[in-house]
């Protein structure tokens, strides 16, 4: 190394196989980044909503269409399965293990990194919950009139924007470059 090479950035010039390191490592980022943007904004929003609004009290956001509740889940999915809040806590927190591992396989595809992070801080958000005070605190309330959909919060809406990019990667496998070869061996 020559003297006048001191402090000269690297070599511009890189293989096939460090770049793919490169894009995989940028991908955990991206997959880990986004569970911890997920599980802040969440657990933000909730300790929000315990500190300003009482628990069964309604607050209108958009008239009767969109409403802030403070709902506590003891249960799963949309608060099917009450009262087994410590079962669910055990097994997100396997599921937990298994998205980490699964997008240890996929984790070539920034698609499937986004749609797994967003599943993973959405498990996180609710895991913590269970744990943590033994039900999920749900708040967002949609419908009209009688006509409500589930109460949910923002890990459940990371979940379901997650389980939608899943299902269409599933369909569409070219979306989330599932269907291509690797170049590099």
């Amino acid at each position: 190394m020559a003297i006048d090479d001191v402090g000269d950035p690297p070599s511009v010039d890189a293989t096939p196989a460090t770049a793919a390191a490169t894009r995989r490592g940028a991908h955990w980022i991206v997959f880990l980044g986004l569970a911890a943007l997920v599980l802040v904004l969440d657990q933000l929003a909730k300790a929000w909503l315990v500190a300003n609004v009482s628990p069964g009290e309604v607050v209108s956001v958009v008239g009767d269409w969109i409403r802030l509740v403070f709902s506590q889940n003891s249960g799963a999915l949309f608060g099917m399965f009450r009262e087994n809040a410590a079962l669910f806590g055990l097994a997100s927190i396997a599921v937990i293990g298994l998205i980490v591992v699964y997008h240890g396989k996929v984790g070539r595809s920034l698609y499937m990194s986004i749609a797994l992070g967003l599943l993973l801080g959405g498990a996180l958000g609710n895991v913590t919950d269970r744990l943590r005070l033994g039900y999920v605190v749900d708040f967002v309330d949609i419908g009209i009139g009688s006509f409500r959909w589930f109460t949910f919060n923002v890990a459940d809406a990371a979940i379901s924007c997650a389980i939608v990019m899943l299902i269409a990667a599933a369909l569409i496998p070219s979306l989330a470059g599932l269907g291509e070869r690797s170049s590099d061996g």
